[in-house]
């Protein structure tokens, strides 16, 4: 069975945002404002995305 994706698109400017949160927008793998990738639904994922919820959409793919 394939495992869940999620797509996850950068929605918000990380000028003026926390340090930490700007790194954890690059290391989920975005870089420009409205720019999308796909990640495995993972615990991982889950809890970097919670981080960063106001800078980001996300969608099951």
């Amino acid at each position: 069975m394939a495992e869940k994706m999620l797509k996850v698109t950068l929605v918000r400017s990380t000028i003026g945002a926390v340090p930490k949160n700007k790194k954890t927008i690059e290391a989920l793998g975005l870089k420009k404002v409205n720019k999308s990738v796909e990640l495995p639904d993972n615990a991982a994922t889950q809890g970097m995305l919670r981080m960063v919820a106001p800078y980001v959409k996300v969608e099951e793919v």
